[in-house]
């Protein structure tokens, strides 16, 4: 593993534990749903058996009788105002008011004494509905004449983009060689351990809620609207959350229902889903039907691109306009396209509603275009790496949608990765069965705007420094969903103070406690609530250091106009502090430390508290949609897979694994390493295994991790992790950049490119299962049989 460690840094770039780690692993972490109150209720959903009916009647009676229930609530008792994460597209009601759209859609909620009477009584409750016609894939979706879903969506389109840059069509008609591929992604699952869970509680006219979410804030924002309350009035915060890869972004019937009902009763209330539920609760990475038509030049250069995407959105919208705009807003990222145009349909369906997954939109576009760029070149005779390489995007470059890139190594990430995986030794030379494959990708460093109209900042810190500066506290809404969050804000907050890390502490994910941040989604954490940690943390060290000029003077360990500090008084600047001492940069023996300067701080002048905020400002290009790609910084990588293809049954063994990452400075090695392992393991379960299935009525079939198919850690290849060790991003604290999404979105095309290489038939639809594999084998075989 390769990581450059800047030796002026005293924590950032080292590979500290997590600050979390002792809990964890001692069992201690407490999550939503251990938490306990005195009085607790506890409260189910009451949720559609069918995929689009009218509701006739909701039937409670027998169920109100039993022993045990305190309440049960439909669209009548609560609020019908529609809200949703995309300001455009509100269309979803706290429970369906008139009709249902999907089997597993919200009708109502049920809340008793225990678990086992709510189970009880959800069975006792009986719904009338008149059946419509149900529509299940975006093709029956499209069709004329089709059952329309919303009345606000004609034909069933959700979403529609045109995105034109340059003269396609006329550079294709110069291209030297012209493509056209049709490949197909899946439905799939963040397959997070921890299901939802969300409890509420009422203190007069202040409403308190914890929730297994991804950002107190924007659940916030969403309730408050919804219930019509003050933001104020209104506490959100979590616990431990056992991860969310974008799942945990949308607020959920169970957080409204909490609120609702615990009001009505005036006890807390304790809703939650088994994993059955989470699936249906949905919200993962759409299924996606894409065309790609290249020209290259006789190198490979691409000249011209069209990319048509058509996504299966589900019942509601979500984030799934984001989606489609992702889809084709970051291709133009990796690769300098100067004529680019982009066509985008997201069809409504009577499914459980599509989402961001980890890459959001990303991954499978990606595996789509790294496959059919390795068809071009497979067709004009230039190695794949080749073709990469001479595509690559460089630095301090704007792309054609207006998108102003800094730090960008991309060329350098597949150099490296090529020589460290012994490419030229092995591309077409393993023999039948056997096959290496190449894959680049990356996102963004945090979205350019708030999911809704503010003038906000997108990130706030605040350090508060104990009384006599024996601790520091570090605040932010910024939340930790596993993937580290926490540990590096601190590294982060103690470089900038030059404060001991093994005596900071983090305090997250609190709106009444902590400081705005947007939450943990588009890979922004790291660089946008550090640069406002960062800030706070050089506003401690600038009082700090002013403080101990008083000091230094007053102790007359300085003498004024002496050579090392000029013929003037000594200031600030002339000062440094690292790991908890102040010292004279000239004469680093004179020293005061940290906590008795922090001490007559706290007398002389009160609390010392340190400010930090963050705001990317403008960023992108002009046209419909823009803001979709926009950020301060965009990480590249590139991935290579090794595979192994069993050819008499289709099996697939990853054997071998690398990849390079260009994410700037790396905050935290050993969580960096993590990230791609983690994101290597769910990459390679999209390509080969996973997908959630539905019967012809629109009933989940596989809502476990039974039958969703996992990889486990037999199924992993080793993974050789290296990053580009020059990589500084200009636009991030310290130099970073992201890795956590970015890293999920190279894996289906290495993984699919090496397939190819071993068995000579190009799979162009995910996942590649191994009776997929066995059938285009065969399929093979008879062909040159005749």
């Amino acid at each position: 593993m390769s990581v450059k460690v800047n030796k002026d840094f005293s924590y950032v770039g080292k590979s500290l534990d997590r600050n979390d780690s002792f809990l964890k692993t001692t069992g201690r972490a407490q999550y939503t749903a251990d938490l306990k109150f005195p009085n607790m209720l506890y409260g189910k959903l009451i949720r559609s058996t069918v995929a689009h009916a009218r509701i006739i009647n909701i039937d409670t009676s027998e169920a109100e009788k039993l022993p045990g229930v305190k309440a049960i609530i439909t669209a009548k008792d609560v609020p019908s105002m529609k809200w949703g994460l995309s300001p455009a597209r509100f269309d979803e009601n706290i429970f369906a008011i008139d009709k249902v759209l999907y089997v597993g859609d919200k009708i109502g909620a049920v809340c008793a004494v225990d678990e086992e009477t709510v189970y009880k009584a959800l069975k006792l409750i009986k719904v009338e509905y008149e059946e419509l016609p149900a529509v299940l894939t975006w093709q029956e979706a499209a069709k004329e004449g089709a059952p329309q879903i919303f009345e606000e969506y004609p034909g069933n389109v959700n979403t529609e983009i045109h995105h034109k840059f340059g003269d396609p069509d006329a550079a294709l008609k110069e291209a030297y060689y012209v493509r056209t591929d049709r490949l197909q992604g899946q439905r799939t699952y963040h397959a997070f351990i921890e299901n939802h869970c969300s409890i509420g509680m009422w203190d007069g006219d202040k409403a308190t809620l914890y929730s297994s979410c991804q950002s107190v804030h924007y659940l916030q924002y969403h309730l408050a609207r919804v219930l019509g309350m003050k933001m104020g009035d209104l506490r959100v915060l979590k616990t431990h959350v056992g991860a969310g890869f974008g799942g945990k972004l949308d607020p959920t019937g169970l957080d409204f229902s909490a609120l609702i009902l615990s009001k009505m009763l005036g006890q807390p209330v304790k809703m939650f889903y088994d994993h059955e539920e989470t699936f249906l609760n949905g919200h993962g990475r759409h299924a996606i039907t894409m065309e790609l038509t290249t020209g290259v030049d006789k190198n490979g250069k691409v000249l011209a691109h069209k990319f048509k995407a058509i996504l299966d959105g589900g019942a509601y919208t979500g984030l799934g306009i984001a989606s489609t705009y992702y889809a084709g807003s970051l291709l133009g990222v990796l690769y300098p396209i100067e004529n680019y145009q982009f066509d985008a349909y997201r069809y409504v369906t009577n499914l459980p509603p599509c989402g961001a997954q980890r890459g959001h939109g990303q991954p499978q576009p990606r595996y789509a275009f790294e496959h059919h760029l390795d068809l071009i070149g497979e067709a004009i005779g230039v190695d794949p790496i080749d073709m990469r390489l001479v595509n690559a995007r460089k630095n301090n470059t704007v792309t054609t949608a207006g998108y102003e890139v800094k730090s960008y190594h991309l060329g350098k990430a597949n150099e490296m990765a090529r020589d460290a995986s012994g490419w030229k030794e092995k591309r077409g030379k393993l023999g039948l069965g056997r096959g290496i494959g190449v894959g680049n990708g990356g996102f963004v460093t945090g979205a350019g705007f708030c999911q809704y109209r503010t003038d906000l900042p997108h990130s706030v810190g605040m350090i508060k420094i104990y009384d006599d500066g024996t601790r520091a506290f570090v605040y932010s809404q910024a939340v930790d969903i596993g993937q580290g969050s926490d540990t590096v804000l601190l590294q982060m907050a103690a470089e900038a103070m030059g404060y001991p890390y093994e005596k900071c502490q983090m305090y997250a994910g609190d709106t009444d406690l902590t400081t705005l941040d947007f939450g943990a989604y588009a890979s922004r954490q790291t660089l946008m609530a550090g640069w406002a940690v960062k800030r706070a943390g050089e506003d401690v060290k600038q009082k700090i250091l002013e403080q101990a000029v008083e000091m230094f003077r007053e102790s007359g360990r300085i003498k004024e106009g002496w050579a090392y500090i000029g013929n003037r008084e000594l200031r600030p600047d002339d000062l440094d502090c690292k790991e908890g001492i102040v010292f004279v940069k000239q004469e680093p023996s004179l020293t005061l430390t940290f906590e008795e300067v922090a001490r007559r701080y706290f007398v002389t002048k009160g609390v010392l508290i340190g400010r930090g905020w963050y705001h990317p400002g403008k960023l992108g290009g002009n046209h419909k949609g823009a803001a979709v790609g926009t950020s301060p910084a965009y990480s590249s990588a590139t991935q290579i897979a090794e595979v192994k293809v069993d050819l008499e049954t289709g099996q697939i063994e990853c054997v071998d694994t690398w990849d390079v990452h260009d994410s700037g400075t790396i905050i935290n090695p050993k969580l960096f390493h993590g990230q791609v392992h983690g994101a290597f393991s769910m990459g390679i379960g999209e390509t080969i295994w996973e997908e959630v299935k539905f019967d012809d009525k629109g009933k989940l079939l596989n809502g476990n991790f039974s039958e969703y198919r996992l990889p486990t850690a037999l199924d992993m290849p080793p993974v050789l992790s290296l990053t580009v060790e020059d990589s500084w991003e200009p636009n991030g604290p310290y130099g970073l950049k992201e890795v956590g999404e970015g890293a999920t979105t190279p894996t289906m095309g290495c993984v699919a490119n090496a397939i190819y290489d071993a068995i000579g038939v190009s799979m162009t639809e995910l996942p590649i299962t191994y009776e997929k594999v066995w059938r285009a084998l065969k399929e093979k075989r008879e062909k040159e049989q005749k």
